[in-house]
C-alpha cells in the first residue's frame, strides 16, 4: 500500500499545477492513496487574502474542498483521493481553526509550525548574532509549540517536525534534547502521527524531516509515523517513498499509517 499525504497545488500561491495533475502523478507513481493537503487560509484576519503567495484565500476554501471531493469521485477505483489540509498552528486562533475544519469532511489535517515569535522558521536571518543560550531557547520554544499542537486534537498528522533546519542546518546541533523528548511524549500520548517529509532535500539541509535521531527517539516513545512528499510540483509526488520505507525498517518501525475519515489505517512496512 503506497501513499502520500502531503501535496500542494496552485491555490497556495507557491506551488505549480492543479489538483488533478497531482492525482495523475500519484497514479503514475503507483500510489494507491493520495492526500491533497494545500495550505489552509489564514483565518486570524478579516481580510480574504492576508498571506498571498503563502496560503489560499478564505474565499477559495470551499472551492478547494468541492474540487477535491469531485476528483475523489472521478478517480474512484483508480486511486483513493483523500481530503486533507496543511494548517499552520497558531495557538491563539486554534478554536477558530477547529470550528472552520469541523464544517467539512476532512480525512485528516496536518498541523505545522511554520513560524515562532512571528518569524518564519525558514528565515535564515533569525539566527544571526544570537547567543548560544538564545538559540537553545528558540529551539525549545519551537518544540513546545509542536507539543502543544499535538494536544489540541485538531490534527491527525504533525508536519516536518524539525523543518527549522531547512535553511539553517546548524539547527540540528543546538542541544535541546529534553524539549524534543517532551514533544515526542506528548505526540505519542495524543495519538497523532509525525510525517517523514522528503522535501528537505530541496532546502539547504538536503535531507528528510525529521532526522534519524529524532525518528529513533520517536520509536522509543511509540510515536506513529506517516509519509509526505510535501510536493509543490507534480513530479515530486511519492518522492523517495521506497527509501523512506527501507530506512524506517532499519530503525525498527514495523508499520506506518495514513488517515481516512480521521481514523488511522495501519500499513505494514
Amino acid at each position: 500500500m503506497k501513499f502520500d499525504l502531503h501535496t500542494h497545488h496552485f491555490r497556495c500561491g507557491h506551488a505549480d499545477g492543479d489538483i488533478e495533475s497531482y492525482i495523475q502523478a500519484g497514479i503514475k507513481e503507483g500510489l494507491q492513496v493520495i492526500g491533497i493537503s494545500d495550505h489552509s487560509p489564514y483565518f486570524g484576519s478579516e481580510l480574504d487574502q492576508p498571506q498571498p503567495g503563502i496560503a489560499m484565500a478564505k474565499s477559495d476554501f470551499t472551492n478547494y474542498v468541492d474540487e477535491v471531493l469531485r476528483l475523489k469521485a472521478k478517480y474512484e477505483g483508480k486511486i483513493d483521493v483523500l481530503l486533507g489540509m496543511e494548517s499552520d498552528f497558531y495557538p491563539e486562533y486554534i478554536e477558530l481553526y477547529r470550528s472552520m475544519y469541523e464544517m467539512y469532511p476532512f480525512d485528516y489535517i496536518i498541523g505545522s509550525v511554520h513560524q515562532t515569535r512571528g518569524v518564519s522558521i525558514f528565515n535564515r536571518n533569525r539566527w544571526k548574532k544570537l547567543s548560544e543560550s538564545t538559540k537553545i531557547d528558540e529551539k525549545r520554544h519551537y518544540y513546545e509549540l509542536i507539543g502543544h499542537s499535538a494536544r489540541t486534537g485538531v490534527f491527525q498528522v504533525l508536519g516536518h517536525i524539525d523543518a527549522m533546519k531547512g535553511y539553517y542546518p546548524a539547527f540540528s546541533d543546538i542541544v535541546a534534547d529534553d524539549a524534543i523528548d517532551s514533544a515526542l511524549e506528548l505526540i505519542a500520548g495524543s495519538s497523532v502521527a509525525i510525517e517523514i517529509n522528503t522535501s528537505g532535500k530541496t532546502k539547504d539541509v538536503g535531507g528528510w524531516y525529521p532526522s534519524d535521531s529524532i525518528l529513533e527517539r520517536a520509536l522509543h516513545y511509540g510515536v506513529q509515523v506517516t509519509f509526505g512528499s510535501d510536493a509543490h510540483i507534480p513530479s515530486r509526488v511519492g518522492d523517495e517513498w521506497e527509501l523512506v520505507r527501507a530506512r524506517l525498517r532499519e530503525i525498527g518501525f514495523e508499520q506506518w499509517v495514513y488517515y481516512k475519515q480521521k481514523k488511522p489505517i495501519a500499513v505494514p512496512l
